[in-house]
């Protein structure tokens, strides 16, 4: 049996989470053979140290439960890695003089060699001076000619060189535009061209992106694979790459999202998937806000002229998400939909009633089924879910990113409608289960920073305590997977007998809360830093010193 002690810091059980301001953190801990064996003081500690493998100071050292990352794309998140960054392009100016360096640069060149397009990624025209986004004609000019495809932020969009365009046969497809602009089936064409990689090249992505989430302090990612992200043998070499904790990366549980319509579907997709959590996840029952691409009840308050589907466009029936939750049901594996507008929620939860109808509420409540992100609920949607069973997978940093009057959400909606986007506070009392996640590479792998972002909601009457969410970045996660353990040793908590799941952090001096134990998490201070991710026992990454 392996141990370690780790001691000299303060740690954060379910008692001091439950009353930040109040109780007295422990400071330290014993890990024996990947799980919690006891937690104390410093005087016990003392008495364990000469029995034991290993002792880690934590040189005052918060220890908290290891983040959960319950909505992310792994393949994505390493070709954003390798690609060009674009997120911080405030023009469409910078943008083409970004594709211009890089496409006699560095990343230009290694792409090349791995006989891979130019490829940017996290542009946003809404704040540009210039409104819009690049043209494939302006591609042209700045990458001379090369195979260039440019991802919008929110992954729903992108724009293509007319030599990617040609070489694909973009133009013949639905969604395509004049300009370059992708949607739909010529977008979904063009990001699978991008997942065309030798396997030694699509495992360093791999690899790449679960690196960094260990390096953010997360223990364990939900992949939301589909057919425009990912292969299923894709799927399933990361399930059985990371699986045990000696792989020193992050645990991935796996969600498919193929539509079906029984349970043999169902079946015959676990069967070729060893492992899978669930099927669906970005099942996509409509696309984004950011792309007006997300069905709503009323129209964009910004679609251009012309703009082919000015409400957004509905992707899936009622009949179909009730055959797959009946499906699902029957099964006995969790269904998921990616749901963001208002008018897609309404289809998908009478899918789920209809479901409810044939299976019993008992049974579709006992699914564990979720929706993706959720963004558009109101009192009705609420009380449906709660009906359901639904636990809500959603994203605080979208708040953080496009809300407030004067965000993308606002130039979308309106500021009426967009006040009420992701009403966390209100799934909260209403006792929907939450998890919490990045959808990265939409938005970081940033866990401190999705908590701060619930806790500093931009609609301050659906800001959340930030015990409650941190609670649903780790706790919520595990429960959101169906591994939310028995009694008092669940994962997610630290406490004796749970796996011993952890993140080591440095909170910068002077910006504790009450009580000085959990980050206070103020506009403008900085994060906790990472300095040490352990899963079930296993160092995944290491700064402590």
């Amino acid at each position: 049996m392996s141990t370690t002690l780790y001691r000299g810091g303060a740690v954060l059980t379910p008692a001091v989470l439950a009353a930040p301001a109040t109780a007295d953190a422990p400071s330290a801990l014993l890990v024996a053979d990947g799980a919690i064996a006891w937690v104390g003081g410093a005087d016990e500690a003392d008495g364990l140290a000469d029995g034991v493998d290993d002792v880690v100071d934590l040189g005052g050292a918060l220890v908290t439960p290891g983040f959960v990352d319950a909505h992310a794309h792994v393949l994505d998140t390493g070709l954003v890695r390798a690609g060009v960054d674009l997120g911080a392009c405030a023009s469409l100016a910078e943008t083409l003089a970004a594709v211009r360096a890089a496409a006699t640069g560095p990343v230009g060149h290694r792409l090349a060699a791995e006989g891979a397009p130019l490829t940017g990624w996290g542009w946003a025209e809404d704040g540009w001076p210039e409104g819009r986004p690049p043209t494939r004609q302006e591609l042209d000019a700045a990458a001379g000619g090369a195979p260039v495809y440019l991802g919008r932020v929110d992954l729903h969009a992108g724009v293509v060189s007319t030599s990617f365009a040609e070489v694909l046969g973009l133009r013949d497809l639905p969604g395509w535009r004049a300009d370059g602009l992708v949607t739909g089936e010529a977008h979904a064409v063009a990001r699978a061209a991008l997942r065309d990689l030798p396997a030694d090249v699509r495992d360093a992505r791999y690899r790449g992106a679960l690196e960094a989430a260990a390096r953010a302090g997360v223990v364990a990612v939900h992949e939301q694979s589909a057919p425009h992200t990912d292969t299923r043998a894709g799927l399933a070499a990361l399930l059985a790459l990371t699986a045990h904790p000696a792989s020193a990366l992050p645990l991935v549980v796996g969600y498919r999202a193929e539509l079906c319509e029984t349970a043999d579907d169902v079946r015959a997709l676990a069967a070729a998937i060893p492992g899978l959590a669930g099927v669906g996840g970005d099942l996509a029952a409509d696309g984004s806000l950011g792309s007006r691409t997300a069905a709503l009840r009323a129209p964009y308050a910004d679609a251009p002229d012309g703009w082919p589907h000015p409400a957004g466009r509905l992707d899936l029936t009622a009949e179909q998400v009730s055959n797959h939750v009946a499906s699902a049901t029957r099964a006995g594996l969790p269904a998921a939909f990616h749901v963001v507008g208002d008018r897609a929620l309404d289809e998908v939860l009478l899918g789920f009633r209809v479901a409810a109808e044939v299976e019993g509420v008992d049974a579709v409540r006992a699914g564990g089924h979720r929706l993706e992100h959720a963004s558009m609920l109101d009192a009705p949607a609420l009380a449906a879910l709660v009906l359901l069973g639904l636990t809500a997978s959603v994203q605080p940093a979208f708040d953080d990113a496009w809300g407030g009057d004067d965000g993308t959400y606002a130039a979308r909606l309106g500021r009426g409608r967009a006040a009420s986007l992701h009403p966390l506070a209100d799934l909260r009392a209403a006792g929907v289960p939450l998890a919490f996640g990045s959808d990265s590479p939409v938005t970081p792998l940033d866990p401190w920073g999705a908590v701060r972002a619930a806790v500093r909601h931009r609609t301050p009457d659906q800001r959340l305590p930030v015990a409650a969410a941190l609670a649903a970045h780790t706790r919520g996660g595990w429960a959101a997977a169906g591994r939310a353990g028995a009694g008092g040793a669940a994962p997610g908590d630290v406490v004796v007998g749970a796996p011993a799941h952890l993140a080591v952090w440095r909170v910068p001096e002077g910006t504790a809360g009450p009580g000085g134990v959990l980050p206070a998490l103020r506009d403008d201070e900085p994060l906790p830093e990472c300095v040490r991710t352990v899963r079930a026992g296993a160092v995944l990454h290491d700064a402590l010193g």
